[in-house]
């Protein structure tokens, strides 16, 4: 049997068929469940005409839902295409059109959007919708030529022939919309992506080379729960969702995340490991606990998990308190590269990966960077890495060179090699603010700003100065009911960074504007702090 990842999925369920696979609210599948309902999207994709590499948008949000398209798709042999169902009709177009899709699977809450785009994508020819109960009230009109049908996922006989073909060289395709541009989709191979995003079965050790010892594994283990409060539209959360399931383990869902609601959903379900994506969902349910954790069981949870933006150290700080023993995992990644180590934030507030032979930081020549220089250059990892960008073979060379044979992924994160190969990331060269020939790094920055108590969130961006080129600026969201200056931000950095680096300029908002998943919007920023420096 081959790395491909409908039938490692199907080896594991046959293993523990009895084991619960998926909760979401009242909902509850166990392995044997969800793959036959599985098996019946995939027969309805079949029996739609969509066939093996065909694209299928995934527009909904958390749910059982999901997880059975998402599965139903590579068990067709189709490629999943996640869609951020936060995107306006202009990104949605873009997406739909770049993606090339043939099929949607979308929620009722999000058809009428879909409809306005569908317009436009003459490869779209089915359409399934997902009844959830929640609309707008805005009735969808769809193209006379998309077959249109209501999702149905009840299982039925089994279908031999959806076995048939599969290979590691199927795709699996990972919309990434970053923090510059329009969205773009990542291509992996499903072994690549089964080795790199999925850690090949076991994060805790060697990968499992087979399906037999994936699911030997799998029934060997206890079944513990993973408490996912992302979307699984994002990355991150698609890697911890596959990564569950693999080990033999359950996920919980909600369709939105809530604070208390999820201190209510760890009573209940008694998770063992919640993940979260950074401080944008990692600071409101520290809040939660603080506020209400007295009323709830949480001592469950053993592990808080972070992929896809990095827990600040104030954060980790604040769960070290709320729950003792608590063990935080700050994962490095990113859908170019899947998962690629553990960051720790030091005292001095840079970010740390111990030496990882995965990880290698380049110059521009892609020759790696001396341990113990000062030498700066980019993280690149090789071996399992995407085969590059959907329909865009420019930024694909980039991204994604062959050097001697051999394709790397780059992933734009500037760093430096301490001497004992510690790698120092210190964050996205495409946000470095560069003031008088000094180079800051925004999330140092942004550390030094979250660790004052009165801050609830910030982003870092430089704006344009006649002296020195570009000065240090930042957006900040005070937590409710206190109160800062600029003057005692300034004078708090000042004790955690050299002067150069402290804000010259802060603008305080209600909110500060993240991607759905909890990515940085740094052009939100940028647009800010500009209209306030006018």
């Amino acid at each position: 049997m081959t790395l491909q990842l409908a039938s490692l999925f199907e080896a594991v369920a046959a293993a523990v068929p009895d084991r619960l696979a998926v909760v979401c609210d009242e909902r509850r599948l166990t392995f044997a469940e969800l793959d036959a309902r599985a098996d019946a999207v995939a027969r309805a994709l079949r029996e739609a005409g969509i066939g093996p590499g065909e694209h299928v948008g995934v527009h909904m949000p958390n749910g059982i839902e999901y997880v059975e398209t998402l599965l139903g798709c590579l068990k067709a042999r189709t490629v999943p295409v996640n869609i951020n169902y936060r995107y306006t009709d202009r990104e949605l177009h873009h997406l739909y059109s770049d993606a090339g899709l043939a099929a949607l699977v979308v929620d009722e809450e999000y058809a009428p959007p879909a409809a306005r785009v569908a317009h436009d994508c003459p490869d779209l020819r089915h359409v399934e919708i997902v009844r959830s109960g929640v609309t707008t009230g805005e009735a969808p009109e769809w193209p006379s030529r998309i077959n249109v049908a209501d999702y149905a996922a009840e299982p039925g006989e089994p279908d031999p022939s959806l076995r048939e073909g599969r290979s590691p060289d199927d795709h699996y395709v990972l919309y990434t919309g970053g923090t510059t541009g329009l969205p773009k989709g990542v291509v992996w191979r499903h072994e690549d992506f089964y080795m790199a995003a999925v850690s090949g079965g076991n994060p805790y050790g060697d990968p499992h080379l087979t399906a037999e010892d994936l699911a030997t594994a799998a029934k060997a283990g206890t079944g513990f729960g993973y408490l996912l409060t992302m979307p699984l539209m994002h990355g991150a959360a698609a890697y911890t969702l596959l990564i569950a399931l693999y080990g033999g383990s359950h996920v919980i869902l909600a369709r939105r995340f809530d604070p208390i609601a999820t201190l209510g959903q760890i009573e209940r379900e008694k998770p063992m490991i919640v993940t979260v994506v950074g401080d944008a969902i990692a600071r409101p349910l520290a809040d939660a606990i603080r506020a209400h954790g007295a009323g709830y069981d949480l001592s469950s949870v053993k592990v808080v998990g972070s992929g896809g933006a990095i827990f600040s150290r104030s954060v980790q700080q604040e769960f070290a308190e709320l729950i003792p023993g608590i063990y935080i995992n700050n994962g490095f990644g990113a859908s170019e590269s899947g998962i690629d180590g553990s960051i720790q934030v030091g005292a001095d507030g840079l970010m740390r990966i111990a030496p990882n032979p995965r990880l290698t930081v380049v110059d521009s020549g892609m020759n790696p960077i001396p341990p113990g220089s000062d030498e700066l250059g980019v993280v690149a990892r090789s071996g399992h890495v995407p085969l590059g960008y959907h329909n865009d073979p420019d930024k694909t060379a980039r991204t994604f060179p062959v050097v001697g044979g051999t394709r790397w992924a780059i992933l734009g994160d500037m760093a430096r090699v301490e001497a004992d190969g510690t790698t120092v990331v210190l964050g996205r060269g495409s946000g470095c603010i560069n003031t008088g020939g000094e180079k800051v790094f925004p999330e140092e920055v942004e550390q030094a700003l979250k660790a004052h108590p009165a801050v609830m969130d910030a982003l870092v961006a430089g704006v344009p100065d006649d002296r020195f080129g570009e000065r240090v600026a930042a957006v900040v969201e005070l937590r409710p009911g206190t109160s800062a200056t600029t003057d005692d931000l300034r004078a708090h950095c000042r004790e955690h960074l050299a002067g150069y680096k402290i804000p010259a300029l802060v603008a305080f908002t209600d909110e500060v504007v993240r991607s759905p998943s909890g990515k940085a919007d740094y052009r939100w920023a940028k647009r800010v702090l500009t209209d306030h420096t006018r």
